[in-house]
């Protein structure tokens, strides 16, 4: 369904582009509803080339846009809602930028402003991310439909509170960092045991793909599925004890723990600098 609104994306990085390019491949939007800007002229001219949007600067895209998604790295946050957020109002806002918290974005916005927050993970780049979305005070259910529009784009939504986000970025926004951690782990393996780099890459991320996706298709606990694999005596059950030893379950629960509590930080950060 076409959304039927001008978008315009402050900043084209992989997550802008990605968010574009679904836009377009699913037909929510044509090329000419949607504007890009970047630091860079030449940045700006690769993404419109690419993908038949108009460039422009901040100011320009701004002008132009519906929707404006703020697609800048946290730590130029603020410094992209000075020189633009006056040209804002009216406009529903949708942040991309992890642990920057709504009452950040409107303390330099006029108010009433309408904002979403979210937080997707790299795996949007190939259509298969999950991002989760939280709607600020302002945005009305309409506001909230468009944004989960945009990123269905790329992959699975889900609506929470802004409470929880800093959770899911320590989840599903981090997570991706631990499970290539753990491919690459079980491809080394796999070359330890007898295997080629190649073929245990592959079997290894196949294998974590195939995992995910019948959890996800039967929808059955992961330890359903896991007592389906362990039969008495086997290897699946030899290789389990090995990792309840080594602590694999509690070291995922730490990382979790740690990036949620960063996330956090971060956002407390940010809220003194604006002071």
């Amino acid at each position: 369904m076409h959304l039927g609104k001008t978008l315009g994306f402050i900043g084209a990085g992989n997550m802008a582009q990605a968010l574009i390019r679904g836009l377009i491949e699913t037909g929510a939007a044509v090329p000419d509803d949607i504007w890009a800007s970047a630091r860079r002229e030449e940045s700006r001219e690769h993404v419109a080339k690419l993908h038949g949007v108009h460039p422009g600067d901040n100011a320009t895209v701004v002008q132009h846009a519906d929707v404006v998604v703020l697609a800048v790295k946290p730590q130029i946050m603020d410094k992209v809602l000075r020189q633009v957020g006056p040209a804002m109002t009216g406009k529903l806002v949708i942040s991309i930028a992890a642990g920057v918290p709504i009452e950040a974005i409107e303390r330099r916005l006029h108010p009433p402003a309408r904002i979403i927050r979210t937080m997707p993970n790299t795996p949007a780049l190939v259509g298969a991310g999950a991002t989760a979305l939280s709607a600020g005070e302002h945005a009305t259910d309409d506001d909230l439909a468009i944004a989960e529009r945009i990123f269905t784009s790329v992959g699975k939504t889900f609506v929470l509170d802004e409470t929880q986000l800093d959770a899911v970025t320590g989840l599903s926004g981090s997570g991706p960092a631990y499970v290539f951690l753990i491919i690459e782990a079980l491809s080394d393996a796999g070359v330890k045991v007898g295997l080629s780099r190649v073929d245990a890459q592959a079997l290894a991320a196949e294998t974590v793909l195939g995992s995910a996706k019948l959890l996800i298709e039967t929808g059955e606990h992961p330890g359903m599925l896991k007592d389906k694999v362990t039969s008495p005596g086997g290897t699946a059950i030899a290789g389990l004890h090995t990792l309840e030893a080594g602590g694999l379950r509690t070291t995922l629960i730490d990382a979790v723990e740690s990036a949620t509590r960063r996330s956090r930080e971060l956002g407390e950060e940010f809220l003194r600098k604006l002071g």
